[in-house]
């Protein structure tokens, strides 16, 4: 396998990073990685319960280590994206001012396909977070572990534009993130243009319909995207299952928003 910017891997590079993204190149990875600084998250205060019904149509799972140890069966069999920054809470001073809080002996033992990491370019604490991620990447490329960047805004909603997108997005890419997270936004393209290795969406705007979900997906999906990270869009839908199983047929079946939106409807009346 070789990556956008054309590195070639090891096998066991490789080997991971095929088991995320998949042999059409699309993914749909299912984070319920909130409550590290959101505490109970609504829907989410047990974990396990939530995600059951949901595992068979994600295609990896973004988890902290105290949640998967506790909340994950041991004979699960989809890779594991472990968070591994933290510190701040919701209620904290600063989201930004994140460490790293998982050793690479800790992710061995978990025997986790990836890891993720936050990083806040722009924010008082930029430089930290990002050198986070570079210490990370040196860690995890001795093991063949992908690392995913995730271009985190704390609570600053409005830096969700392409120009800002695009320059985190590129920033990841280049301290050596494997794959990279970042929010939908208007000139999608854009984003993806110019960041090298695969990009998945974490969401977009606040939307007011389903179908607004299924709009901003598939739009991201035609401009490149390599699939989505999506939580609160999926278990905190009243027809959470329907939902995913909708969004999977946009990312690996080819449907338009109006077809998974026609699917969604039909699944919610089984």
């Amino acid at each position: 396998m070789v990556d956008k910017n054309g590195d070639k891997m090891d096998w066991g590079m490789k080997n991971r990073m095929s088991q995320l993204i998949q042999k059409d190149g699309r993914c749909l990875f299912l984070p319920i990685d909130h409550g590290y600084f959101q505490g109970p998250t609504t829907k989410l205060e047990k974990p396990g319960k939530t995600v059951e019904p949901l595992m068979e149509y994600a295609d990896a799972l973004f988890v902290t280590r105290g949640a998967l140890r506790n909340c994950i069966p041991a004979d699960n069999t989809k890779p594991i994206i472990l968070r591994v920054s933290g510190g701040p809470s919701v209620i904290g001073e600063n989201l930004a001012n994140e460490e790293l809080t998982t050793s690479i002996e800790e992710i061995l033992r978990l025997n986790a396909t990836a890891v993720g990491i936050s990083i806040f370019v722009g924010s008082e604490y930029e430089t930290q977070t990002v050198t986070n991620l570079a210490y990370l990447v040196d860690e995890c490329e001795n093991f063949g572990i992908p690392v995913m960047a995730v271009t985190a805004v704390g609570k600053e909603l409005e830096k969700r534009d392409a120009r800002y997108l695009g320059l985190a997005s590129r920033i990841a890419a280049e301290i050596g993130a494997r794959v990279v997270k970042t929010y939908w936004c208007d000139n999608f393209d854009k984003v993806v243009e110019g960041c090298p290795v695969p990009v998945v969406m974490a969401g977009g705007p606040r939307v007011d319909s389903d179908k607004e979900v299924f709009d901003f997906v598939y739009d991201g999906i035609s401009k490149g995207a390599a699939g989505v990270n999506l939580g609160r869009n999926v278990w905190k839908n009243k027809y959470p299952v329907p939902m995913i199983r909708a969004l999977r047929s946009i990312i690996h079946e080819g449907y338009t928003a109006d077809e998974a939106n026609n699917l969604f409807e039909e699944l919610k009346s089984e």
